[in-house]
């Protein structure tokens, strides 16, 4: 299996430099995926139904005074067109007679005829002042948003035989941003393509232009492809390329040593860093939740002698909202009122952001209350943030609180609030209410988006319904989504939480094929791939090789790392990670904590899961449902009733809403108990409450049954499991196996794996140590033998090895 992750996993640099605007028609290829899709699933159909369709920075001397990008100084914005200087009173009279609503573009060439002919004696004036007029009337048709004329104009005069003394890079660079603003992006690339091989010389101000184009557009791979073309042709980026470049690498999560490389080739190109390229590295550090390299950008940009403003404060406390570093974002909250800067509604929503990924809930609301009191109104994004961190804790009574006064204060939710309803339904197998929800996104006016087909990924993937996992990600390809990284990275995820671990590596195989460059989040999900089975040999060396690619993991990184050794059994190994985390080597951060807890209790380490829960109380950080359930579970499986009881009671009392996995844990602890028919009560329970039982549900009353010797029970919950859709596992027949063979029943257990097999279950080793074991308990060996002997007959898939190992466990286990 570890040969699987034989290749690298990051690109060795950027997509290749075949520019988009090579070709004459633009072609969006998806990524396809290798398997075909099982059957659309019922579920997958109600969807469709619905859808309807480290380097140091240059220290720069006292900074310029520099345009932003994006910010026009155009005298016109906001206003009615003004005539520029430059432009003639004919040129005015032209633009006037274009603009006219009956205007006839068959008069086009009529009308332009006039501005040139002014012209024909005085060569010179043609070629400065013409330029001018021509590029004044098509800035005045984009202000009138009249684009297609504007190009129309622009192909006139191309098509004239003095077209190269009248037509300069500015007037292609306003073409190219006008198209770039109506979303007709391939037009553009298209445009500069033709002009490229006529012959025209593209200057650095249209291939900027193209560049922006694509960037604002979300096509960034294209964007960057543009940018070495660029530097291929000779021609020298320019600061505004360069900015823009780098706010295209933080779009795309690029490994922050490829970033640094950019800002490098800039510096060594002499073009000076402004305020704009360090808040646009600020940013950069997002994705990754790089706080510490965000830090030092911003001590370099004060050393630069930038005095940070309010865009930079924001986009420092955007990051440590993501890097769950509430403290540090309060510090730079004072700094920023103090520099005469007062918090704005992002400034909050990134504060409570940062409070709320650490658990922080109760400061979280706090923060809320404190905007409210300032005369700032919570918006879509706050009441989103606050949603999903209660969502994510457990809360779900809290969390709809906060929905319903969202729409009480008439703030209406927009798709990153439903993309919250539905994860939430979804991580509680409501998938009814969880298609309500889908629902409603077309009745509010909305569309689901990438995150939404996401979201759908991965609640299908923890649920373990591999073939709905397909189906969204085939349906989501129908809808015109292109699989970006994020997508991927969901996919390898789901397909190892479904078992296919196979299918995951084959994932990320098509996503290098796809030149998407793996990140941060996609060394996590592969790593998490891996620690679902244990191989922590091979996840050690995912590390390293981040390490050596200057790749820094981060805090998920180090707790995929605790479940592989987890269970992987390597306990030595997980106690001295531990011991780094609480001696702070590695920053013990609350999900650190909490994974602490849950590896410990999948350990059965008693000891060791109560002093990773103190240390979480200790540091201040609230639980959430899964370190609750990691607690039930160690206390119920070790019949500790009254601490079971009262982690129930905190649940309880702290408003969380116990899940599937609460009430499993608690079904198992009946079901070992002499109380275990309490086991199917629960059942019973979570049945009502609209939850969909899951494999592990229904196994445990099973087992309950069958270790009690009620057999008729045990089968009547086998065909009620069969008649709500779940198919059993080697673990349900392996149950009544074992009962069985204990019962010296031998032909009733026999009978089970015979069905088992006609239904396409292999038994595995448990299945026949049971048969063996309970004829060797009664000293019947020799019957024992006789069944090993013949069992190519029952399961003609038996190896020689198998018949072996089974001999060998009869002569050396019961002698």
């Amino acid at each position: 299996m570890a040969e699987k992750l034989a290749i690298p996993l990051l690109l060795p640099n950027p997509p290749p430099s075949k520019p988009s605007f090579v070709n004459h028609t633009h072609n969006q290829q998806q990524p396809t995926m290798p398997l075909q899709p099982p059957p659309v699933s019922p579920l997958i159909q109600d969807i469709l139904h619905h859808q309807n369709s480290n380097s140091q920075l240059p220290v720069s001397p006292q900074p310029r005074a520099r345009a932003r990008i994006g910010r026009s100084h155009d005298p016109n914005r906001g206003k009615p067109w003004s005539h520029r200087p430059g432009l003639s009173s004919k040129g005015q009279q032209i633009l006037v007679s274009l603009i006219e609503p009956s205007f006839d573009c068959n008069q086009l060439d009529s009308v332009l005829s006039e501005s040139f002919e002014q012209y024909q004696d005085d060569p010179e004036a043609k070629m400065n002042t013409l330029a001018v007029e021509i590029l004044g009337i098509i800035k005045g048709l984009g202000f009138y948003k009249k684009c297609d004329l504007a190009l129309s104009v622009f192909e006139w005069v191309r098509n004239r035989k003095d077209f190269a003394s009248v037509v300069n890079g500015s007037v292609i660079a306003v073409i190219i941003r006008m198209l770039g603003r109506e979303k007709r992006v391939t037009a553009a690339a298209n445009l500069l393509y033709n002009l490229h091989r006529d012959g025209f010389d593209i200057d650095v101000y249209a291939y900027t232009s193209l560049i922006t184009a694509y960037a604002s557009n979300g096509r960034y791979r294209e964007a960057m492809m543009v940018f070495k073309k660029m530097e291929e042709e000779g021609c020298k980026p320019t600061l505004i390329t360069y900015n823009i470049i780098l706010n295209v690498y933080g779009k795309m999560g690029m490994p922050w040593n490829k970033t640094m490389a950019v800002v490098d080739a800039m510096k060594n190109q002499g073009v000076v860093p402004d305020a704009y390229t360090y808040n646009t590295l600020i940013s950069c550090c997002s994705r990754g939740s790089l706080h510490e390299e965000a830090a030092g950008v911003f001590e370099e940009m004060k050393s630069a002698g930038f005095s940070p403003d309010k865009v930079t404060y924001n986009a420092l406390l955007h990051v440590y909202g993501k890097s769950r570093q509430p403290d540090r974002a309060m510090k730079v909250l004072k700094e920023m009122e103090l520099n005469g800067f007062p918090p704005s509604i992002v400034t909050y929503n990134s504060l409570i952001s940062a409070y709320a990924r650490d658990g922080l809930l109760e400061e979280a609301m706090d923060l809320k209350t404190q905007m409210v009191e300032k005369g700032i109104s919570p918006d879509v994004f706050t009441y989103t943030t606050l949603f999903s961190g209660f969502e994510k804790s457990g809360k779900d009574e809290p969390a709809m609180k906060v929905f319903e006064e969202m729409r009480s204060a008439g703030c209406k939710p927009n798709i990153c609030t439903f993309n919250a309803l539905i994860k939430m339904h979804g991580n509680r197998g409501k998938f009814t209410e969880m298609m309500k929800v889908f629902d409603e996104i077309t009745a509010c006016n909305c569309s689901p988006d990438i995150v939404t087909w996401n979201t759908l990924l991965s609640v299908f993937g923890q649920n373990g319904m591999d073939s709905e996992v397909s189906g969204v990600f085939q349906e989501m390809k129908r809808a015109g989504f292109v699989p970006e990284r994020d997508t991927f990275n969901t996919l390898i995820s789901a397909y190892s939480r479904c078992g296919s671990f196979d299918q995951a590596m084959v994932v990320y195989q098509r996503m290098l094929e796809a030149e998407v460059t793996p990140d941060i989040s996609t060394y996590n999900a592969v790593l998490a791939a891996l620690a679902r089975g244990g191989l922590w040999e091979q996840s050690e060396k995912i590390l390293a090789e981040m390490k050596a690619c200057r790749c820094k993991p981060n805090e998920l990184t180090y707790c995929s790392l605790l479940h592989a050794y987890a269970n992987g059994k390597q306990i030595e190994r997980m106690h001295s990670l531990a011991e780094e985390i609480y001696s702070g080597m590695i920053e013990p951060h609350a999900v650190l904590l909490k994974t602490l807890v849950l590896v410990n209790s999948k350990s059965d380490l008693l000891m060791e899961t109560e002093r990773a829960f103190l240390e979480l109380r200790k540091k201040g950080f609230s639980p959430d449902l899964p370190t609750l359930n990691a607690l039930v579970s160690i206390y119920g499986r070790r019949q500790m009733i009254a601490k079971t009881n009262e982690i129930l009671n905190f649940m309880n009392e702290s408003g969380y809403t116990p899940s599937l996995t609460t009430y499993n844990t608690l079904m198992y602890m009946q079901s070992r108990s002499e109380s275990f028919e309490k086991s199917e009560e629960i059942l019973r329970e979570i049945l009502a409450k609209g939850i969909k039982p899951d494999t592990i549900s229904y196994n445990t009353v099973i087992y309950a049954y069958c270790r009690n010797g009620r057999m008729k029970e045990a089968s009547r919950v086998l065909s009620e499991m069969r008649d709500s859709g779940l198919v059993p596992d080697v673990i349900t027949y392996n149950t009544f196996i074992a009962s069985y063979a204990a019962d010296s029943m031998f032909v009733e257990a026999v009978d089970v794996v015979r069905y088992m097999i006609k239904h396409g279950c292999r038994p595995n080793q448990y299945t026949y140590n049971s048969i063996v074991d309970g004829y060797c308990k009664l000293n019947r060996h020799e019957e024992a033998r006789t069944f090993v002997n013949n069992l190519q007959k029952l399961d003609p898939h038996t190896s020689k090895e198998e018949e072996s190992r089974l001999l060998n466990r009869i002569a050396e286990k019961w002698p």
